[in-house]
């Protein structure tokens, strides 16, 4: 896979080898043979320091690989969450989105990355935002989630951050229907309380 050595000082979290090849002319936002930058790199070990010493010099935390992650949705997907907030705090383009056509939320509510939802929901990413799949969060913490407390808190955060209780998937099913499906009993309670139908 081509690589630079910033891609290499990025993967190690070597803040010092950063800020030297910087110095030395190395280009900030390179690609590798996957279309990363470093700083998507740093993002995918979350290498903390690393990913603030390019973003500090720099770094474009929108710039997209060629499965279109960026530092910013893969951080908000993987629960990444000082660095998401890094990339909050340095331009992170609210309206990105992946390659199922979802914003940084979406993910980060299907797995259950509750201080993650509540950072995206507070930064002002759209809570109704529709995928390529048909789904908003509340759908896939719902579909895709296990209905546990970490999921129970997401899908108060979405309703409490005004989500639509009501938006159905492509096929017409509610989210309502979906917890009942599974039987997702506090998930179904939230909901009826927020005056799902």
């Amino acid at each position: 896979m081509r690589t630079t050595p910033l891609h290499a000082a990025a993967a190690r979290d070597d803040v010092e080898a950063i800020g030297r090849l910087l110095s030395q002319g190395a280009v900030i936002d390179a690609r590798d043979g996957t279309g990363a930058t470093p700083l998507l790199v740093a993002t995918h070990d979350n290498k903390i320091a690393a990913a603030g010493a390019l973003i500090a010099a720099g770094a474009n935390v929108n710039a997209k690989d060629n499965i279109e992650d960026s530092p910013y949705l893969y951080a908000g997907a993987r629960g990444h969450l000082e660095i998401l907030e890094l990339t909050l705090a340095h331009g992170a383009d609210l309206k990105s989105i992946n390659r199922y056509g979802g914003t940084a939320l979406i993910p980060a509510s299907e797995r259950g990355h509750v201080e993650t939802v509540r950072t995206l929901i507070a930064a002002g990413v759209d809570v109704d935002h529709v995928n390529k799949l048909g789904w908003t969060a509340l759908l896939e913490a719902i579909i895709l989630g296990d209905g546990g407390q970490r999921h129970q808190q997401i899908v108060s955060l979405l309703i409490k951050a005004g989500a639509n209780v009501d938006l159905a998937d492509g096929d017409g099913v509610t989210p309502l229907r979906h917890a009942r499906d599974r039987g997702f009993k506090e998930i179904e309670k939230l909901l009826l309380a927020a005056g799902a139908s």
